[in-house]
């Protein structure tokens, strides 16, 4: 993360909503994100990188907890969706959740990273093939990546987190 544009706002704070359905690794990809310890859990953290603040709201995936997701909608500045992509049994539902999420309001316009997680397992779904099974071509309202990655090894979780900083648009306060 060395020529990111963030580094000229440094006291900006970037708001990441991450979400996606229970056991998608969500958690635990934070951790790696903010370089702690995998095996503490704690959920909504503040990670500092490249000289700003991250935000990131991680917020439980089980369907009763899913309706309080709007909740952290308002300004949003990019959408993190983890997907198990060893799951297949769970990837209509997790599609469903996703599309929901796309026709929101508040989210419209903001950037979507999906991390295809669980990639180190050998029945993870490639990810060019989980964004075809998502219809993920059909999005034109946003910027939109798709990245394979374990957040167990934490291979790809950089790579997911560079796109993220060079897609970000700050919102007018």
């Amino acid at each position: 993360m060395n020529d990111l544009k963030l580094k000229q706002a440094p006291e900006q704070e970037v708001r990441l909503l991450l979400l996606g359905l229970d056991n998608a690794g969500k958690t635990t990809l934070l951790k790696q994100m903010s370089a702690e310890d995998i095996n503490h859990i704690t959920p909504t953290q503040s990670v500092q990188s490249s000289g700003f603040k991250l935000n990131v709201w991680d917020i439980g995936g089980q369907r009763k907890i899913r309706p309080y997701w709007r909740n952290y909608f308002e300004n949003t500045d990019v959408l993190i969706y983890v997907i198990d992509s060893s799951d297949r049994k769970r990837f209509e539902e997790t599609s469903l959740e996703l599309a929901e999420l796309l026709e929101e309001e508040k989210l419209a316009a903001v950037p979507l990273l999906i991390f295809a997680n669980k990639q180190d397992l050998m029945t993870a779904t490639p990810a060019s093939e989980l964004a075809e099974s998502l219809h993920l071509h059909t999005i034109r309202d946003r910027m939109w990546q798709v990245q394979a990655c374990s957040a167990l090894t934490a291979e790809g979780v950089q790579d997911g987190m560079t796109w993220v900083c060079r897609n970000i648009t700050f919102r007018k306060k």
